[in-house]
């Protein structure tokens, strides 16, 4: 049986084969403005790649803030289910998700099932968030791609008090004004999405393993930093920016 998870976000779309319990293969691109179009796309993409034809898929369901305009889907879930059901899959000893996506932060309780518990979430403000890190970069004129490296470098994480963007932004503007160092900088803006996220997330409890999935788990600066504030390990997987989209995909096979 072969099953497709596809998984829209603010920034970017995911997708994810499954076939009889076995992950063949996933694909990212940008959602850009037009949600519809990008999870249509990536789903066909992926199955280019991987040789397949839409007729050799049995079902597909569709996760993220944009699930809603995936027309090709069978079926709509929420992605606390999603990203709950692809950690299970990916390391079923895993018992909290902490779940950092372009708009929205969560944490995400489970049993040894996989099945949610608990959760918090954060999707009224873009703090602790991809678009957070995205506004500081720009800010910081850096390529994101590098925060997490850069941060590591840093002597002494600079203090990030605001969990407003729009005012952290005028703090990271004034700290570059006083010649801090652009490593210091990032770094306390790591602790400052640490210190946020770990807030949250001690609303449901973080039982280990813990795993940080999304595609923030890419910068191991936020890793470090959740870790830091945390004082617990954070598992990050191979797959972890299309944990969602696995998790559709293997829920697809449960509603078939």
């Amino acid at each position: 049986m072969i099953t497709v998870g596809i998984d829209v976000g603010s920034i970017s779309a995911k997708a994810a084969v499954v076939r009889d319990g076995e992950l063949l293969g996933s694909g990212v691109i940008l959602t850009g403005y037009n949600a519809r179009n990008a999870g249509e796309k990536v789903f066909v993409d992926l199955l280019a790649k991987l040789g397949l034809d839409k007729d050799a898929v049995d079902r597909i369901v569709a996760t993220g803030c944009g699930r809603s305009s995936v027309d090709v889907a069978d079926k709509a879930v929420t992605e606390i289910t999603c990203h709950a059901a692809g950690a299970h899959f990916q390391d079923p000893a895993v018992r909290c998700v902490i779940d950092i996506g372009g708009q929205d932060s969560k944490a995400i309780a489970m049993d040894a099932t996989g099945r949610v518990t608990d959760f918090a979430m954060n999707d009224k403000c873009a703090a602790g968030t991809g678009r957070f890190l995205e506004v500081m970069a720009r800010a910081l004129e850096l390529d994101l791609d590098g925060f997490g490296e850069m941060s590591l470098k840093a002597d002494r994480p600079a203090a990030i008090s605001s969990l407003c963007t729009v005012f952290a932004e005028s703090e990271v503007i004034s700290l570059i004004a006083r010649g801090e160092r652009r490593e210091n900088i990032i770094a306390g803006i790591h602790e400052s999405i640490g210190s946020r996220v770990v807030a949250m997330a001690g609303r449901v409890g973080l039982t280990e393993p813990v795993m940080m999935t999304g595609g923030v788990a890419k910068n191991i600066g936020v890793v470090r930093a959740l870790e830091k504030k945390s004082g617990k390990p954070i598992r990050v997987s191979a797959n972890a920016q299309v944990n969602g989209a696995i998790g559709a995909a293997l829920i697809a096979v449960c509603h078939s």
